[in-house]
C-alpha cells in the first residue's frame, strides 16, 4: 500500500458566527467502525447540541472510502463543504465532525458553508499533517554481544527504535515499514544471525521516514 498523508494527532477548531457556535473535532480513523464510535462519543459529549455534521476518508485497499452528513442543515451546506477540505488537502483516514449551538439568528446557505469550513480549517491548524505507510511493530530478541549490531542496521536504515529491555538477553521493539521488513528482517536479520528471533507484535499504519 502506498503512502498516504493524514494528521499526527485529534484536534479542535472553535468558530462563532451571528451567536451560533461551530466546533470541530478531527481525529484520525482507521475504519468505519472507529468513525462510527467517535462520532457517537462527540454526539453524548455536545448531546444538547443541535447538529453534528461530519466527514470522513478511509484508505482501503481499493482506494478511498469517504462519506459526509449534513445532520439536518440544508442540504451541500455542511458534510460536503468539510469534506471537500479534506479532499483538496489529500488527507486521509480522518473524520471532522463539527457541532453547531444554534444561536438564533439564520445564517444562509453562504455562511453555514463558510462557518463549517472555517471551523475545519481552525482544527487542522492545530494540528500537523504527516505521511503514513503500511507497517508492524516487531519485537527482536537478541544476545547482548549482537543486540549492538541490530541497533546499528536500525540506526543505518532510519528504522524507529521503540523501546529496549535489558535482562538475560536483550529485547529491541521497532516500527518499520513493510519494504525495510521484508528487505532488512527477513533477508538480513533472520538470515545473518541465526541466535536472534524476531516476532511481528501488530500491523499498523506508522509515519513514514521516522527516524530514531
Amino acid at each position: 500500500m502506498e503512502k498516504f498523508k493524514t494528521i499526527e494527532k485529534e484536534a479542535e477548531g472553535v468558530v462563532i458566527e451571528k451567536k451560533s457556535k461551530f466546533i470541530s473535532n478531527i481525529f484520525y480513523i482507521e475504519s468505519e467502525k472507529e468513525a462510527e464510535e467517535i462520532l457517537n462519543k462527540i454526539r453524548k459529549k455536545y448531546h444538547d447540541a443541535r447538529h453534528h455534521c461530519y466527514a470522513y476518508r478511509i484508505k482501503t485497499t481499493n482506494g478511498i472510502e469517504q462519506k459526509q452528513s449534513d445532520d439536518g442543515e440544508p442540504s451541500g451546506t455542511a458534510g460536503a463543504p468539510m469534506l471537500n477540505i479534506l479532499e483538496k488537502r489529500e488527507l486521509a483516514n480522518v473524520i471532522a465532525i463539527t457541532t453547531r449551538y444554534f444561536g438564533g439568528i439564520l445564517l444562509g446557505t453562504g455562511g453555514l458553508v463558510k462557518a463549517y469550513s472555517d471551523s475545519l480549517k481552525e482544527a487542522l491548524q492545530n494540528t500537523k499533517e504527516v505521511f503514513k505507510e503500511e507497517g508492524y511493530v516487531v519485537e527482536i530478541i537478541s544476545d547482548y554481544t549482537e543486540s549492538s549490531k541490530i541497533e546499528n542496521i536500525c540506526v543505518k536504515n532510519n528504522i524507529n527504535i521503540v523501546k529496549k529491555e535489558y535482562g538475560e538477553k536483550v529485547k529491541i521493539i521497532i516500527k518499520i515499514n513493510d519494504e525495510k521488513y521484508k528487505k532488512i528482517v527477513e533477508k538480513c536479520i533472520k538470515v545473518d544471525y541465526q541466535n536472534i528471533t524476531t516476532k511481528i507484535i501488530e500491523k499498523k499504519f506508522i509515519e513514514s521516514n521516522i527516524i530514531s
